[in-house]
């Protein structure tokens, strides 16, 4: 005589029996799972397909079309499986329909929660991902009739591995990667005099080169010029005074050497201007040369110029932009956040445009983003500040931690150049 199963095999046996009755009740509620499903793929596959910027995320557009005609045929056969039954493998159709929708609702969901804000999309896809589970386990407690079942194993597992690994080096994968960065150059020209000889011009020319197959958006670029007094000591200076000028290394416009007769006086800025319009772009192996002028009086006090020159670019091939405006200034009535205003030596304006993911499942599921760009100039240099953030979340300072995790996924780089030093008393012997 037989022992009866215990608690744990009558699960078991519950779970994997064929032979679970067909109840109207149960298709409509897996057609409910199925058809919002393939809907929802449909569109963003659509999207994807058309509109992506990657050749991967054109082939995640694809899969997710392919997963919503799945998902329709899956639909399709489950009304003939708990109906007439005229096709014969239209359970086999169904279980593949909702173990497909099933998957691919798993990891949107897993997206969603990753990197989306969008409460909606969250509570949506935690429901079709439960509703497709339960559709599946119950398909497959309908005497589904399966061919050769080891080869429809295999090839299940095999679509599902590609699904996987392209959804992931979209999605997780790709946007950790930063290798490719446009370099900028500066190239100083003969000064020349002018017809009075009371002033000279020192032409620049300024060239940005991108030799990487991705092209760049330009979010914003800065050229300045410094003007810098050379003073000279008769003595060797004191080693107390050298280690006190090592430790201003670490201001960005203070880069010299240490000396033992220079007695560094900090810079003045003469000239400052953006060199590329805001919000512009530059292709993959394309370059940009613009040329400016510095002017001085021949009897500037000055010895020398440092010229500096530099870049806030993002990958084109991980955010879409849109035109980049003037939005504020820092003195007055301008309005830019309270941080950017805290440094009363420096004056601001401030640029925005806005961002757009680079596919379909980012777009609808986070917040739009803003890629805002901060061109700072003061008496001692220029510089540029670029984030990308919703909105709401401009007057917020970024933790360390957020400002990589937002350089890593929009490919945001700084090509600089400078300090290129050029000296002046030739140009002033003549005045």
């Amino acid at each position: 005589m037989k022992t009866p199963p215990g608690d744990g095999s009558r699960l078991r046996a519950l779970l994997i029996a064929p032979g679970t009755r067909k109840s109207p009740a149960a298709m409509a509620l897996i057609l409910l799972v199925l058809l919002p499903t393939a809907l929802l793929l449909g569109w963003w596959g659509i999207e994807d397909l058309s509109e992506a910027l990657t050749y991967t995320g054109r082939i995640t557009g694809a899969i997710l079309i392919l997963v919503a005609a799945l998902s329709l045929l899956g639909s399709v056969a489950v009304v003939d499986h708990w109906g007439r039954n005229v096709f014969p493998y239209s359970g086999m159709v169904a279980l593949i329909g909702t173990v497909a929708a099933l998957l691919t609702n798993t990891m949107l969901l897993l997206e969603t929660f990753r990197d989306g804000d969008s409460t909606l999309y969250r509570v949506l896809l935690s429901l079709l991902t439960a509703g497709s589970a339960w559709a599946a386990l119950t398909v497959w407690r309908t005497s589904v009739v399966i061919p050769s079942p080891k080869r429809v194993a295999a090839a299940v597992v095999v679509s599902s591995a590609l699904a996987v690994a392209n959804f992931g080096y979209q999605h997780l994968y790709q946007p950790s990667q930063h290798s490719a960065r446009p370099l900028v150059n500066v190239t100083v020209g003969k000064p020349v005099l002018s017809k009075d000889r009371k002033k000279f011009v020192v032409p620049v020319d300024i060239k940005i080169e991108n030799r990487s197959d991705v092209g760049f958006y330009v979010l914003g670029t800065e050229f300045h010029a410094m003007g810098e007094r050379v003073t000279l000591s008769r003595t060797d200076r004191p080693r107390e005074q050298w280690r006190a000028d090592a430790k201003t290394f670490r201001e960005f416009y203070v880069q010299r050497p240490l000396s033992r007769k220079e007695v560094y006086q900090p810079g003045q800025l003469v000239s400052a201007q953006p060199w590329m319009p805001f919000g512009n772009w530059i292709e993959a192996n394309d370059a940009f040369v613009t040329q400016t002028v510095v002017q001085l009086p021949i009897d500037t006090p000055y010895d020398q110029l440092a010229l500096y020159a530099s870049a806030q670019l993002a990958r084109k091939d991980r955010l879409g932009l849109d035109q980049v405006e003037m939005k504020g200034y820092s003195w007055g009535e301008g309005k830019v956040p309270q941080w950017v205003k805290k440094d009363k030596n420096l004056d601001s304006v401030a640029y925005r445009g806005r961002v757009y993911e680079n596919n379909s499942v980012d777009r609808h599921t986070m917040d739009p983003r803003y890629a805002t760009v901060y061109w700072q100039f003061g008496a001692h240099g220029a510089f540029l500040l670029a984030s990308i953030t919703r909105g709401d979340e401009e007057n917020r300072i970024p933790s360390i931690a957020e400002r990589h995790e937002m350089v890593n996924r929009y490919g945001l780089v700084t090509a600089e150049t400078g300090p290129i030093k050029r000296t002046l008393w030739d140009i002033k012997k003549q005045g």
